[in-house]
This record gives structure tokens, C-alpha cells and sequence, in this order.
């Protein structure tokens, strides 16, 4: 295990001992309602992006030949030669701060690099390898995972090789589309650690090494109707217009299906009843019923109807984190255990309301009576999410968020990628002009029709220790703060009963 990551480790373990430090901001007499935490947010955002004018090109666009691809079976030939006239070096954005996490993913393999060996090992739970050489893409199959999941995010990669055509060195990546991590990061510390497999996964935690990438429902999830994330987040955007925040139902929502973790099922438990009032109002998502009757209560964009939204992991992390952060009500995160490629740029206070996993009921209901009680500051904890979905999450970085992971990564390896015999070239066409329903729908909606005329954003530099150190302490001192609020909200509650 690496340095910074014992370092992490050790932090967050000491940090419950300096709990009356944390609370020192608050005096005994202060009212418990006060909202420090948010106060002490910064006027400047912390994950500000500074944006320089980008150069007007012509926009090149790659041809979609499927007659000629049922014709012959093969990719096209010709693409690469059209595609290297169109580089252009001019500057553009600087990348969104949860980029600085890539370094921090890869740094396992840092000193020994990516061996041959270690990517063997990866391919015990993988679902398929994948393999770039000169710009082009090669598959090989091991088990086909749940769902569209790993044809979404195969053609998301492609989608990537089409917008910066040429720029990615070879590399060869194991990739497996289950949710929960499997790499074990004790098993691979110490002295006499061994290097450990790199495994590419929609998310991770601080037990484990597996590399996080976007998931598949960047490009669409057809299984739910689900559209790729460049026409959604459009969608959301407008939702957001159709109720005010002051108008909508003055509840915490949720809605999803609770028989996937205990955690979601003890959520329940939380709804309202003739005899209980928790503030919120939870629904159960039958995702067979909606496709029957043509998904017609499962519009993303049709669910910012209530001040306050509840997000809860389901076996692992849920891809429903980012819908429900783009809705301008601020969103109540029951306490997380996984975390996906853009999520550890979140600021509690800020971006979301920590929820208590062991006591969810009276934290979300706490949580609704502050926001009621403080609304302009619980609408700007909405807004400061819907803000960074919206600017920080947009498709545009989605692929550079790739670029630069798979580009640091191609440059820890030790030795030269080759493709199996196994392996069969993967293309737009090969996936596109086979595809029916949904899936060649979404395919063609999130086509990336050319290359970029700009270079992906500018990488941020890795964390320094302190000040990886001092973001950690900041997170986790507004999550016990606001544990304190509740604690003696409750505590009053009490003594007026």
C-alpha cells in the first residue's frame, strides 16, 4: 500500500479522538441551527474551472458506413488517415479538481509500473480485455456482464478514440462491470507486497485498488430507458425550470429498489404512516411494471418535484447519484462506502447533507426541518450540486476524465501491448449497425460524430500530502459538525416530550 494511502487511512482513524477540536467552532449557547459549516464554504469554488476561449474550427465528421460493414464484416480502413490532418494544439479548459484522483488511483503502480504478469492476474473476475494499438480497438470476451453494461461502455471508449482520434498510446486494460471492488489493497502492502492487478470498475472504496471509470450509463441504459448522459443532463436542466424550489413538496423523495441492499430496505422503514411522520416520502421502483406500461413514471427529469432528494447505495455504488445531485434540491446522502471517478470531489455542507446510515430516519427528518427552517441556505446546497453535475460533469470532461486516466496509465506500462488470437477489432460499425430498439437508438444519439478541434482539459497536479490532508479533515469535521446539530436537536426533541 502506498504512503499516502496509509496516510488517509491513519487520518480518518484519528479523527473521531479529535471530535471536541472539530467542535470547538461551536459554543454551548449557539443555536444548534446555525449552518458554520456552510458558512465557512469558501466564496470561490473549491473545484473552480477556468475556461479560455476556444479556437472556431471546422468540424470534421468520421462517415458511418453500415452498408459496407454488413458487406465485408470488417471496420473501416480508412479513418485514421482523415483523422491526423485534423490535430490541433490550442489550449483549452483546465480539467475539474476530482481529476487530481487519477494520480491518486494509479499510484499503486507508480514506482513498479504495469507488468504483463499484473495484468493476467486482473483477469480472474474480468468481463473482457481491452487492447488499443495505433488508435484502433480490440476485444476479447471472457463473460458477458449484466445486462448492456459492458456494451455501453465499450462504445463509450470508442466514442473516445473517435473524439481525440490518435492521441492515446497502446495499452491493454482488463475491465469488470460488477458493482462492488475485489482488489484487496491489504493483500498487496508491506514489504513483501506483491504488485497488484490493475482492474477497471465503475467504482471503488478504501479497502480496495481497483481504477474507477465511467459507467456505462454515460451512453444510455436501454434495460431502463435511461438516455446518454448529454440529452439527459439537458433534460434535467429544463426539469429543474417546471417547479420552483419554494413550491416543490417541502419532503425528502426517493424512489428506486429496495430489495437490492438492507440498507434501502431499513430505508423504508422511514416513510410515512399514520403513525410515524420521518419528512419523507420513499417509493418503490418496479422496473418490470415501467417497461410494461412504457417507463411513463420513471422520467428522470420529471422527479424535481420535492425541496429535498434522498441518495442511498444499493449493493455497491448507484449510477443514480448524478441524476439525483442535478435536480437543484439539495440531496440527502445516506453515509456512502464507495465512491465512483467523480463523487470525492463532493463537499459535504456544500454539494449534499450528510444522512446517518444507523439512524436514518431521524437524520433525514432533522435534515428536512433544518431546510425548512434555513431555505436559502438549503436551496444553495442544491444549487452548488445541480452547478457541478452541469458545468463539472459535462460530457465534454466525462471523456477527458477518460483520456487522462487511460493515458497515465498507458504510461506505467513495462511492456509493449499485442493483441490474442482470440481478439476480433471492435469498431462504431461492428456495434452500431448490428444494434436494435433502445440500444441503436442511444448508440446514434451519443455518437460522437469527429474529433475534438481542441486537446482535452489541462491535467491539475496529484495532492501534496497536507493538502490532501486538510480536505480530508474539512469533509469529515462538516459531517461530525452537522452529527452534532442533530444529536442536540434530538436531545431537545426529548426534553420537550
Amino acid at each position: 500500500m502506498s504512503q499516502t494511502s496509509r496516510t488517509i487511512r491513519d487520518l480518518n482513524t484519528t479523527l473521531l479522538s479529535n471530535l471536541k477540536e472539530v467542535f470547538s467552532v461551536v459554543s454551548s449557547n449557539e443555536p444548534i441551527l446555525t449552518n458554520k459549516a456552510y458558512d465557512e464554504t469558501p466564496k470561490k469554488p473549491l473545484n473552480q474551472i477556468d475556461e479560455t476561449p476556444k479556437k472556431t474550427l471546422n468540424q470534421i465528421e468520421i462517415p458511418l458506413n453500415c452498408s459496407g460493414h454488413n458487406l465485408t464484416g470488417t471496420c473501416p480502413t480508412n479513418n485514421n488517415q482523415i483523422l491526423t490532418n485534423n490535430q490541433d494544439h490550442s489550449s483549452t479548459s483546465t480539467c475539474p479538481d476530482y481529476f487530481r484522483w487519477i494520480h491518486e488511483d494509479l499510484r499503486p503502480w507508480a514506482h513498479t509500473g504495469v507488468t504483463k504478469e499484473a495484468i493476467e492476474k486482473a483477469q480472474k473476475t474480468a468481463n473482457f480485455k481491452l487492447v488499443i494499438l495505433k488508435g484502433k480497438a480490440y476485444l476479447e470476451t471472457y463473460e458477458k456482464a449484466f445486462q448492456t453494461r459492458d456494451t455501453f461502455t465499450l462504445w463509450g471508449i470508442l466514442q473516445l478514440l473517435r473524439k481525440y482520434p490518435g492521441k492515446l498510446p497502446d495499452l491493454e486494460l482488463m475491465f469488470d462491470c460488477v458493482d462492488w471492488p475485489v482488489v484487496p489493497s491489504d493483500e498487496y502492502s508491506g514489504p513483501n507486497g506483491v504488485d497488484p492487478p490493475p482492474l477497471f470498475r465503475y467504482c471503488g472504496n478504501d479497502a480496495t485498488l481497483d481504477i474507477v471509470f465511467p459507467d456505462w450509463s454515460f451512453w444510455g441504459w436501454p434495460e431502463t430507458n435511461v438516455k446518454p448522459w448529454e440529452i439527459l443532463l439537458g433534460e434535467l436542466n429544463e426539469g429543474n425550470k417546471r417547479i420552483p424550489w419554494m413550491k416543490r413538496e417541502p419532503y425528502a423523495y426517493w424512489k428506486g429498489n429496495p430489495s437490492v441492499a438492507e440498507t434501502r430496505q431499513d430505508l423504508m422503514k422511514c416513510n410515512v404512516s399514520e403513525k410515524q411522520e420521518w419528512n419523507a416520502r420513499l417509493y418503490d421502483q418496479d422496473w418490470g411494471r415501467e417497461a410494461q406500461q412504457g417507463y411513463k413514471k420513471s422520467d428522470l427529469a420529471g422527479q424535481c418535484t420535492h425541496r429535498y432528494k434522498v441518495y442511498i447505495e444499493g449493493s455497491a455504488w448507484s449510477v443514480s447519484e448524478k441524476y439525483i445531485l442535478a435536480c437543484d434540491s439539495p440531496t440527502l446522502l445516506v453515509k456512502p462506502h464507495y465512491y465512483d471517478f467523480f463523487t470525492r470531489g463532493l463537499i459535504p455542507v456544500h454539494h449534499y447533507w450528510p444522512i446517518k446510515e444507523d439512524d436514518k430516519c431521524k437524520s433525514i427528518k432533522f435534515a428536512v426541518d433544518w431546510g425548512n427552517s434555513h431555505k436559502t441556505k438549503a436551496h444553495d446546497i442544491g444549487k452548488a450540486a445541480s452547478n457541478f453535475i452541469q458545468e463539472e460533469l459535462k460530457m465534454d470532461y466525462v471523456y477527458d476524465y477518460m483520456f487522462h486516466l487511460l493515458n497515465s496509465y498507458a504510461k506505467l506500462f513495462r511492456y509493449k501491448p499485442s493483441i490474442s488470437d482470440k481478439a476480433v477489432e471492435l469498431c462504431v460499425e461492428s456495434m452500431v449497425c448490428k444494434a436494435e430498439g433502445n440500444e441503436k437508438k442511444f448508440m446514434m444519439e451519443s455518437l460522437v460524430k469527429g474529433p475534438s478541434n481542441t486537446n482535452p482539459c489541462t491535467m491539475p497536479p496529484p495532492y501534496d500530502p497536507p493538502s490532501l490532508h486538510a480536505q480530508i479533515r474539512r469533509k469529515q469535521g462538516s459531517i461530525q459538525r452537522v452529527e452534532f446539530w442533530e444529536t442536540s436537536y434530538w436531545k431537545k426533541q426529548n426534553t420537550k416530550s
